[in-house]
């Protein structure tokens, strides 16, 4: 599990690291490895605050509401990158990050769901070979008993008369 304050953390120095270097920085270029540092730390805190909503404790809804702040805060410095894109003539550039993320986000959901549809046939599998199995006790079972009654039956006919 991904520590949510960990994560918060992350999202709000990645947020400062960007604005500090936003201001020394002598074109958009030099900020790529940053900006990509600070969307990595949102995913980040994204799943953390999935996490801890999912878990249904009180005090890690605490903690997904700070994290929520922080990407809501994300959100908005996006907004912000966004305007710098176009202040400087690059909205094409823009347009295409928001056109491969987009295409990443879909990659990433199709590749949730073949990992969830492997888990759940798996799943299916193990529990076809569980059923297998007990149906396979139960006739060694039966089988025993077949067995166990048919030897009684011989040994009493030996002693008695069944039928002669």
């Amino acid at each position: 599990m991904i520590d949510p304050l960990t994560a918060l953390a992350g999202i709000q120095s990645a947020i400062s690291m960007v604005k500090k270097a936003a201001g020394v920085a002598q074109d958009l270029s030099s900020l790529a490895p940053m900006i990509g540092k600070l969307f990595d730390a949102k995913s980040v805190a994204t799943k953390a605050m999935l996490q801890a909503k999912q878990s249904g404790k009180s005090s890690n809804m605490g903690t997904a509401l700070q994290i929520e702040m922080a990407l809501e805060q994300a959100r908005a410095f996006e907004e912000e990158l966004k305007m710098l894109f176009m202040q400087t003539g690059k909205v094409d550039v823009w347009n295409k990050i928001k056109a491969r993320q987009a295409q990443m986000d879909l990659a990433d959901a199709k590749e949730i769901s073949a990992l969830r549809y492997a888990e759940k046939k798996a799943k299916e599998k193990e529990q076809e070979q569980l059923e297998i199995g007990l149906a396979l006790g139960a006739l060694f079972f039966l089988g025993f008993i077949v067995f166990v009654g048919i030897y009684e039956l011989m040994e009493f006919c030996k002693t008695s008369r069944c039928g002669r």
